[in-house]
């Protein structure tokens, strides 16, 4: 096995409350507005390479940061029209969004099926006056311990793109990236930064936490985009 697959293996745990039927979720059948990502509409919707989970596994790189929300701020900056700083109650107050997606962890799991409600991402650059025509890329900032990743536009401001509040119809649980986590449901999990804390959007490519530790650039799951080397 990979050396930093290994590692983040060591740190898996399981949600036991979040445990799925045999029958994987469905995008036919969801509620009027929720929004369906489209890899949910594959006939086969498990990438190359990975497997599908029923439970809800645990995984990241340093563990849960101490967060208080009184404190906690949200940051829009770089290639905008208007930089944004929101508190975590200006944050709560914004319109949200449903999305069914399927979620895959470079550790070659799959969930199927989740509903993810939050702020979309198209919202967000709304409220920043849009993006400058340099910008190209984005770089995604967490709470735990200046953590990064960077992700190219076309994922990011995709439809089913947001930074979402609650999973499966619960708020976020602390070990899942609560209070509010990045979800690009189209790349690997890593891109879906927990504890998210601010966009920094750029005219150039900058590799966040794991790519500079080997991961992928892009991280497109059906392309297996897993490593630097691939």
């Amino acid at each position: 096995m990979n050396p930093i697959v290994s590692k983040l293996v060591k740190m898996v745990g399981v949600d036991i409350d979040k445990l799925q039927p045999e029958a994987a979720p469905s995008p036919a059948g969801q509620p009027e507005g929720v929004i369906i990502s489209p890899d949910t509409r594959r006939d086969n919707r498990i990438p190359p390479g990975q497997s599908r989970t029923r439970k809800w596994p645990v995984l990241d790189a340093s563990g849960p940061p101490r967060i208080d929300l009184d404190k906690w701020r949200f940051r829009i900056w770089g290639g905008v029209h208007r930089e944004v700083d929101l508190s975590w109650a200006e944050f709560q107050q914004l319109p949200r969004v449903k999305v069914f997606a399927d979620f895959h962890c470079v550790t070659r799991w799959s969930r199927l099926g989740n509903i993810w409600e939050g702020v979309s991402t198209k919202h967000l650059l709304e409220l920043a006056g849009g993006l400058k025509p340099e910008t190209k890329y984005v770089l995604a900032y967490g709470y735990d311990y200046g953590w990064t990743t960077n992700i190219p536009l076309a994922e990011f401001t995709a439809d089913d793109a947001l930074v979402a509040l609650t999973h499966d119809g619960v708020p976020l649980e602390v070990e899942h990236g609560a209070p509010a986590r990045l979800i690009v449901p189209q790349l690997y999990a890593w891109k879906s930064a927990k504890w998210i804390a601010g966009l920094e959007f750029l005219p150039e490519d900058v590799a966040g936490f794991w790519e500079r530790n080997g991961y992928h650039m892009n991280g497109n799951p059906w392309t297996e985009e897993r490593f630097s080397w691939d």
